[in-house]
């Protein structure tokens, strides 16, 4: 195929395996133009389209997120678009000083369609990052990810799939994968403690276009009403992080997706066991009990249940980039009441929670999986003049 002559995949009958056999041709020749030194550019012609018929992007490493471009090529294509793939320009090398203009976030268009939100550079560095900071391939990343701060977690991991996917050597954020066939396993990383890793962990892994990336952690339970082991699902976050400010602004809310909360619900519900629905307030400071007064006025005034040092992160970059999150603490000391977290009493609540506490964020996903193959619904964190599916913009 010349250079300049674009591969067209179009709906031309009702013989679906004709369709699918040219979108896995598509996504094989899109392979092959990245590991010739270029980016495959992919042009989407969408009739239906009244205001913004034409979108289009490049990518980098197609063949590590296959399953999501085969996904979506489809919807596309059985939803009418005519979709041309063609050779871009030459890659870019990742020791180019060029690469920082392209990744500069300033200059993104926010309002892009999922599909294209990432420039082609962006994906290639983060891909690359995320295979340095966790020490395993970008390709063996899953569908469905849950963010750890605890090695117990991943113990727990470890015993359900003594099969999965392993660091080679250590590293500052070890992933874990039960991969299964078209990559809808499971992803566990140990992000390890505050805002800072799990914005940096989420920058990353969210150019793989993930179906969900759930917080499973620990925190103060803020309420009197609250027993050590209790859980607590986010309904909101109190934002006081801070790593993301300057990209999303305090007063934009940041909520979970629903019904990953609702698939987490049920399985609470299910196991009869004790929870509560709330905001989270997240806080960059783990000895925030220095500075009470402040932080207790705060807690306050938001009515937040749980404190913690990670959940809003992962959601504010979740909203930002698209991405399902959800979040799923179990309250582990409850500070405002005569019992911190102190080593003895800690290691004990440790033992006792693990193993339950991951099996419903696992079992949640299930349900997900189960009741939403195509991926979660994510109108809620679309912009309003974003490229949508069927509409005429």
């Amino acid at each position: 195929m010349p250079d300049k002559t674009p591969f067209t995949i179009k709906k031309e009958s009702d013989n679906p395996s004709v369709l699918q056999q040219s979108i896995l041709e598509a996504c094989d020749l899109m392979e092959k133009m990245y590991d010739q030194g270029y980016y495959p550019k992919m042009n989407v012609v969408r009739s239906w389209s009244q205001h913004n018929p034409v979108i289009e992007g490049e990518f980098a490493k197609p063949g590590v997120y296959r399953w999501y471009l085969q996904r979506e090529l489809t919807k596309l294509a059985e939803s009418g678009a005519e979709i041309n793939i063609s050779k871009s320009r030459k890659a870019i090398s990742l020791t180019d000083p060029a690469i920082l203009n392209a990744i500069d976030e300033s200059q993104w268009d926010f309002t892009k369609k999922k599909l294209f939100l990432f420039p082609a550079e962006r994906i290639d560095l983060s891909l690359d990052r995320l295979e340095h900071y966790t020490g395993t391939s970008a390709g063996d990343f899953q569908r469905y990810i849950m963010f750890t701060n605890y090695d117990m977690h991943v113990e727990v991991f470890k015993k359900r799939f003594p099969d999965c996917i392993r660091p080679g050597r250590k590293v500052q954020m070890p992933a874990y994968h039960h991969t299964l066939a078209d990559n809808l396993g499971l992803t566990l990383i140990n992000i390890g403690v505050g805002p800072s890793n799990a914005k940096t962990i989420t920058d990353h892994v969210a150019v793989l276009r993930p179906d969900a990336m759930i917080m499973v952690g620990h925190c103060g339970g803020l309420r009197n009403h609250q027993e050590i082991g209790d859980y607590v699902l986010a309904s909101g976050y109190m934002r006081e992080d801070g790593v993301l400010d300057s990209s999303m602004p305090k007063n934009v809310p940041i909520i979970p997706n629903h019904l990953l909360n609702y698939h987490l619900k049920s399985t609470l519900e299910k196991e009869q066991l004790p929870h509560r629905i709330g905001t989270i307030y997240t806080i960059d400071n783990r000895n925030w009990e220095f500075m009470t007064k402040k932080v207790v006025h705060e807690i306050h005034l938001s009515r937040s249940i749980a404190i913690d040092m990670e959940s809003a992160t992962v959601a504010t970059n979740g909203f930002r980039y698209r991405v399902p999150s959800a979040t799923l603490l179990c309250v582990s000391d409850k500070p405002l009441h005569g019992q911190p977290k102190l080593g003895k009493a800690a290691q004990s609540f440790y033992q006792n929670s693990k193993e339950k506490h991951l099996d419903i964020v696992m079992n949640a996903i299930s349900l997900s999986k189960k009741n939403y193959p195509g991926g979660l619904p994510n109108s809620s964190i679309r912009a309003m003049d974003e490229p949508l599916m069927g509409g005429t913009h």
